[in-house]
C-alpha cells in the first residue's frame, strides 16, 4: 500500500478538529535560514548566516506579546555556531519552538546538480531527499538537544514520498502547503485545489498539516481560484482586480503584503472559522540588506510595526497565540 501523500489534496473526512476551548490561534512561524543573494541562481557556497544575532530581537518581541514563535531551522543556520547561543535558552524553556526547514542546495550530502528542478527536494530521488532530511534533524537536535516536531519544504518543495520521510523521524506536522499557490511553473508543486484549514495526511492521524494561510478578498473571492490560474499570462491584471477592489491574494507575510491588506485578510480567515491562522517570513529579513523587503532601517522598523499591528487586531479579535505543544494537544485524534 503506497504511503501518504502530501502533494494530493486531502479527503472531506481528514479535517483536524480541535477541543472546545481551542477556539480560534495563530502561530508565527519563520523560515530560518541563510542569506543569499534572491537574483543570483542557486549555489552551494555564496552565501551567510550574518543575521543570526538579529533573532535575539525578534525573540524579545515577541515574548512581549506572549507569542512563541517557531523556527523553522536550515542547514547553514543548524551549523552557525550563534544560533543555540541567541535562542538555544527561550528553546529550553518554551518561549520558543524549533522545526526542520529544508533548503537540499545547501544541505549535504550534496550527491544532485544544482538547479531550478533539485532546489525542490521532493523532487529528488526518495532515499536522497531522506537523507538530506535526516542529517538536518540530526543536527538541528544537536544543536539544541531536543527532537524537531514540525517541518517545512524550502520553497514549499514537496514530494510523493516527503510524509514518508516525516513519519520515520516522529514528525508531527508539515506546514510546507501553501495554499491557493501553484509552482509548477518551475517544477514545483501545485497547491491550488488544497485546503486552508489543518488537516490529518495518513489515516493513522500521525502526521497533521497546518497550511500557510492565504485568503482571496474581494467580490470575487469565491471565484478565486478560478480567476487566478488563467492570470499567468497577464500578471499585470492581478494588480488591477486588487486596486478596484475586485479580487486579492492575501498571504498573512509582512514580506510584500501590507498591513492593511493583512488586516484584510486575517479577517476573512476569522470569517471562515480557521481554527489556525499561519503566519510566516523569512529570518533574513531582521537585518536590512538581504531581502527585497527589508533593504535599511526604515523598512526594519516598518516590519515590527507590521507585527505590532497584527497582534493588537488578533488579540482584538480573541485569536489567541499558540504553539506546537499546544496544537498538538489540543487536536482530536479521533
Amino acid at each position: 500500500m503506497p504511503g501518504p501523500n502530501l502533494l494530493e489534496p486531502p479527503g472531506k473526512d481528514a479535517a483536524a478538529t480541535f477541543g472546545t476551548d481551542f477556539g480560534q490561534r495563530f502561530i508565527v512561524t519563520v523560515d530560518t535560514e541563510e542569506e543569499f543573494d534572491w537574483n543570483a541562481p542557486l549555489a552551494r557556497e555564496k552565501h551567510s548566516v550574518v543575521t543570526v544575532p538579529a533573532l535575539r530581537k525578534f525573540q524579545q518581541f515577541c515574548e512581549g506579546f506572549g507569542v512563541v514563535p517557531i523556527y523553522l531551522i536550515d542547514y547553514p543556520v543548524a551549523s552557525s555556531t550563534y544560533v543555540s547561543e541567541v535562542i538555544g535558552g527561550a528553546v529550553t524553556d518554551g518561549r520558543a519552538e524549533i522545526g526542520v526547514q529544508l533548503h537540499p542546495w545547501v544541505s549535504p550530502p550534496f550527491e544532485e546538480e544544482v538547479s531550478e528542478f533539485n532546489s525542490y527536494a521532493g523532487n529528488l530521488p526518495f532515499q536522497l531527499e531522506r537523507a538530506k532530511f535526516r542529517t538536518l534533524r540530526d543536527r538541528i537536535q544537536q544543536a539544541f538537544g531536543v527532537a524537531p516536531l514540525i517541518y517545512r519544504a524550502g520553497r514549499y518543495g514537496l514530494g510523493p514520498h516527503t510524509a514518508e520521510s516525516l513519519l520515520e523521524c516522529g514528525i508531527a506536522i508539515d506546514t510546507s502547503v501553501r495554499a491557493r499557490f501553484d509552482y509548477s511553473g518551475n517544477g514545483g508543486p501545485n497547491y491550488r485545489d488544497h485546503p486552508l484549514y489543518p488537516y490529518w495526511v495518513d489515516q493513522e492521524r500521525r502526521l497533521l498539516e497546518l497550511p500557510l494561510t492565504t485568503v482571496y478578498w474581494g467580490p470575487l473571492r469565491q471565484m478565486g481560484n478560478v480567476i487566478y490560474p488563467h492570470l499567468w499570462r497577464t500578471p499585470s491584471m492581478r494588480g488591477v482586480l486588487a486596486r478596484a477592489g475586485l479580487l486579492e491574494r492575501i498571504p498573512l507575510t509582512p514580506e510584500g503584503i501590507t498591513a492593511e491588506e493583512a488586516l484584510r485578510g486575517v479577517d476573512i480567515a476569522i470569517d471562515e472559522k480557521l481554527p489556525v491562522l499561519v503566519f510566516s517570513f523569512h529570518s533574513p529579513s531582521l537585518a536590512p540588506g538581504h531581502t527585497p523587503y527589508v533593504r535599511n532601517d526604515d523598512d526594519l522598523n516598518a516590519l515590527y510595526d507590521w507585527w505590532r499591528t497584527l497582534f493588537g487586531h488578533l488579540a482584538q479579535r480573541g485569536v489567541k497565540p499558540t504553539s506546537v505543544a499546544e496544537i498538538m494537544a489540543s487536536v482530536k485524534l479521533a
